[in-house]
């Protein structure tokens, strides 16, 4: 059975850091690109970062440029989302997905994926 599972997520303060993961089963990672999108309440969910199946090619959405860091270890079947300099605008519930044949400006773009993690949730706040 093909799943994703997120972990990761918490409740931190403001300017805090936390790490996502995102561990695959069922699948060979390498063979997919991976994003992370997340989706506030009253909000669509949104792209915040891709990687392409080698992990040559990443985007970042404008807001999290130079915040958060998107990385893949495919030995170990997961992808990561680093996230520093946490902002409250940064709320959501955090979802990975994995989508084949697609680069990794559409797929965070068009919040294209095959396959759908259950989401982890980010809570910024004092």
């Amino acid at each position: 059975q093909l799943q994703l599972v997120e972990s990761g997520g918490g409740l931190v303060q403001p300017g805090g850091s936390l790490r996502l993961s995102c561990a695959a089963s069922g699948l060979t990672l390498n063979d997919y690109a991976i994003g992370w999108f997340r989706q506030a309440p009253g909000k669509e969910r949104e792209g915040v970062s891709c990687i392409s199946e080698s992990g040559s090619w990443i985007h970042y959405a404008d807001s999290v440029k130079g915040r958060f860091t998107i990385s893949r270890d495919n030995a170990e079947n997961t992808v990561y989302l680093r996230m520093n300099s946490l902002k409250p605008g940064d709320t959501a519930v955090y979802y990975c997905a994995a989508a084949r044949s697609r680069t990794v400006q559409t797929m965070c773009a068009q919040v294209a994926g095959d396959y759908w993690g259950q989401g982890t949730q980010v809570t910024v706040s004092s």
